[in-house]
C-alpha cells in the first residue's frame, strides 16, 4: 500500500522570535494525517511535529500507531532522533493524536535539513515521509569570564563526587516517562527580571586564576536577579531532581514532556522534593550564587532528548495546539 502523495503545505509565519510553522495533509484509501511542524529553526533550537492521524476504514481503527522522527542535516547524517508520544486517542482508536521533538545542536551549520517521520499506522505495514526544514544563520556571543581562586577549584574539580553528580544528571535527562504529558502549551519565564546577564549559546573562555584557560557553551540563560527572588516552575510537570551539586549549586529539575525538562541552577534555597507535581507558575525556590557563579543569577536551561535547547523556543506555541 502507497500512500498518496497529496501535500497540502500551509505556510503561517510568526513574528520572532515565535515558531516557524506549516501545515501539512496526507491521505490514502485507509487513514488521513494531518500534521503541523516547525519548517524553519536555528542551531540550538528544535523541530517538533504534532500529527493526527484518522482511520477512514473501521477495519483498522482498534490497532495500535506508532512513529519515529530523524532530523537529517545536509549531508543526510542524524542529528537526533526521538519516538512520538500519544496524547490523546478517541474511544473508537479511529483517531490518534500523537507529537514528537528533536533537538537541533548548537554546533549544527545553516542549510537544509530532513525531518523524516517513520510511522506504522493502526497496525497496517511500516511508511514514511520527509518533511523539509530549514535552518538558518544564527550569531552567539563570545565572552570570557575570569574566575577567582574558588570558582577556578570548581570548574576543574575531577573528584569521583563529581563524577557521579555529572552521570546522575546525565541519566535523569535521558529517562524519558512516556506517560510524562503535563504541558504542552507555551511555557513562561521563570522570573518576572527581564534582565538577561548572559544568554543562551554563548561561547565562553574561562580564565583560571592558575593563568590556563579552556572554552566551552554555555547552555541556558541567565537572569540577573538578587539572591532570595522567587523562582517559578516554567511549566508544570514533576519534580525529578532536588539536591546540591559541586558545579550548579542548588538545582531542581522539572520533567514536562518525555525527554523534555527544565533546570534551574545556583539557587539560595529550594521547597520542592523529588516526585512533586507542579503547576506553571509555582513557586520552587529562591535565587543564589551557589556552585560555579560569579554573582546572583538565575541559570535557566532546558534539556530535549538529552540535549541542551534554547529556552525561548519553549515559550511560544511550539506544539501548535494554541488557539
Amino acid at each position: 500500500m502507497k500512500l498518496k502523495p497529496i501535500f497540502a503545505f500551509i505556510a503561517f509565519f510568526l513574528a520572532l522570535p515565535a515558531v516557524f510553522a506549516r501545515n501539512a495533509v496526507f491521505s490514502n484509501e485507509d487513514y488521513s494525517i494531518a500534521l503541523a511542524y516547525t519548517d524553519t529553526t536555528f542551531p540550538g533550537d528544535a523541530v517538533f511535529v504534532h500529527m493526527t492521524l484518522t482511520a477512514t476504514n473501521k477495519k483498522i481503527a482498534a490497532e495500535a500507531t506508532s512513529a519515529t522522527l530523524t532530523l537529517l542535516n545536509q549531508d543526510s547524517k542524524q542529528v537526533d532522533k526521538a519516538t512520538f508520544y500519544t496524547l490523546s486517542t478517541s474511544k473508537s482508536k479511529s483517531s490518534v493524536d500523537m507529537l514528537c521533538g528533536v533537538a537541533v545542536t548548537l554546533w549544527q551549520k545553516s542549510g537544509n535539513y530532513t525531518a523524516k517521520v517513520v510511522y506504522k499506522p493502526f497496525g497496517l505495514e511500516q511508511m514514511e515521509f520527509s518533511l523539509p526544514v530549514s535552518v538558518l544563520d544564527k550569531t552567539f556571543v563570545s565572552e570570557t569570564i575570569e574566575l577567582n581562586e574558588t570558582n577556578t577549584g570548581i570548574r576543574t574539580d575531577a573528584s569521583p563526587k563529581r563524577a557521579e553528580q555529572t552521570q546522575k544528571l546525565s541519566r535523569v535527562l535521558t529517562d524519558f516517562d512516556k506517560s510524562a504529558l503535563f504541558q504542552v502549551r507555551k511555557f513562561a519565564l521563570p522570573t518576572p527580571e527581564t534582565r538577561r546577564t548572559a544568554f543562551f549559546g554563548d561561547r565562553r573562555v574561562f580564565k583560571y586564576s592558575n593563568g590556563k584557560s579552556d572554552t566551552s557553551y554555555h547552555y541556558g540563560i541567565d537572569f540577573g536577579v538578587p539572591t532570595g527572588s522567587s523562582v517559578t516552575a516554567c511549566a508544570s510537570g514533576k519534580i525529578v531532581m532536588a539536591e546540591e551539586r559541586i558545579v550548579t549549586g542548588w538545582t531542581v529539575v522539572i520533567e514536562h514532556l518525555p525527554g523534555l525538562f527544565s533546570l534551574y541552577y545556583h539557587l539560595n534555597a529550594f521547597n520542592v522534593q523529588l516526585g512533586q507535581t507542579v503547576k506553571m507558575g509555582d513557586i520552587i525556590g529562591q535565587s543564589g550564587s551557589t556552585g560555579l557563579a560569579t554573582g546572583p543569577h538565575l541559570h535557566w536551561q532546558m534539556s530535549l532528548n538529552g540535549q541542551a535547547v534554547n529556552p525561548d523556543f519553549f515559550t511560544n506555541d511550539f506544539a501548535f495546539i494554541e488557539e
